[in-house]
């Protein structure tokens, strides 16, 4: 039975696991569909890291910018209306140049570190940063522990965004690790919103570097275990729309498509979304044991971010009214 997607948007409790440009683009399209008591998005901070002094949240701020309006839609990450003075002088006076911090963005980092040195949680900082950015809906990082994703390649141990911004995602992976996860705790609320969820809802983030860092803080997995999961492909005929999630699969002997990861999340999925070009692997996909639906998961713009969370909305729904 699938229901309008006017009564889920009523109905329907959801946290969304998300992380990237393509985790932020379906919780943005959800926020547009939910009520703020219906939904909340819980962000990778795996990525994480420090830089010129400064702690930066790549995923967090990307998944914000993009539910306040404010992300640059022609880099994926950073500030929309960006100026560059203060990384210009950055440069000039001989500081690294790899990682690229915009004035608009350089404001975020600065009154975040500050927080942090003052014994602030993330959680909270977010809260608050949340709320002056107009956003309504709630959003919570993963932990406020940190948990700096490792990526072990060819090269040696690199940390996440080395390998990513810095080195370009070139050296061949060998395998992640999440360093200090088994120590961390999930942040405040987190365990409580997924207790009383109706659907989880894996956004199409890479599963390697922005869902499994989130779903190793201990507590978190067992919990979504329990729960109706639903993810969305990141992966379309074989490649990702962006990030090295492909790669990824490819350097780990494992062949790229919406199959490969279904199965690498088979263990707590109960449905699976992957596109129409994919359609073909409908059979395989219920195989698994999943149940499918075959849609456009691509979005270029705001209409597709919300066409798809409706889609998504109606999928869950479908689930609780059995």
């Amino acid at each position: 039975m699938i229901v309008s997607a006017e009564r889920a948007t009523n109905a329907l409790r959801v946290v969304a696991l998300a992380g990237g440009v393509g985790g932020a683009k379906l919780a943005a399209g959800l926020a547009a569909c939910l009520p703020p008591a219906s939904l909340t998005i819980i962000v990778n901070v795996g990525d994480d890291f420090d830089h010129l002094g400064l702690r930066i949240c790549p995923d967090l701020d990307t998944v914000c910018y993009t539910l306040a309006s404010i992300a640059n839609p022609d880099t994926g990450w950073g500030r929309l209306d960006e100026s560059w003075h203060a990384f210009d002088e950055i440069v000039a006076l001989g500081g690294a140049d790899w990682f690229r911090l915009g004035d608009r963005d350089l404001a975020t980092h600065i009154i975040r570190t500050n927080r942090l040195r003052e014994g602030e949680p993330l959680s909270k900082i977010t809260k608050d940063m949340c709320r002056m950015w107009g956003i309504v809906h709630t959003v919570i990082p993963a932990s406020d522990d940190p948990i700096p994703t490792q990526v072990h390649t060819e090269e040696g141990i690199l940390q996440f965004q080395e390998y990513f911004v810095q080195k370009k995602c070139i050296p061949k992976v060998e395998e992640f690790r999440f360093q200090g996860v088994e120590n961390a705790h999930p942040a405040p609320g987190v365990i409580a919103v997924i207790r009383a969820a109706d659907v989880i809802v894996i956004c199409p983030s890479n599963p390697w570097v922005s869902i499994d860092p989130l779903l190793a803080v201990p507590g978190i997995y067992d919990e979504v275990k329990k729960k109706e999961v639903i993810a969305v492909s990141p992966i379309i005929a074989g490649e990702t729309i962006k990030g090295p999630a492909a790669k990824m699969y490819r350097e780990l002997g494992i062949t790229p498509s919406a199959t490969t990861v279904a199965k690498h999340y088979v263990g707590i999925l109960s449905g699976f979304i992957f596109d129409t070009v994919d359609a073909e692997l409908d059979e395989e996909i219920e195989d698994l044991g999943l149940r499918p639906l075959i849609t456009n998961t691509v979005m270029l713009n705001e209409y597709d971010r919300q066409r798809l969370a409706r889609e998504v909305l109606e999928f869950g729904m479908s689930y609780n009214a059995k």
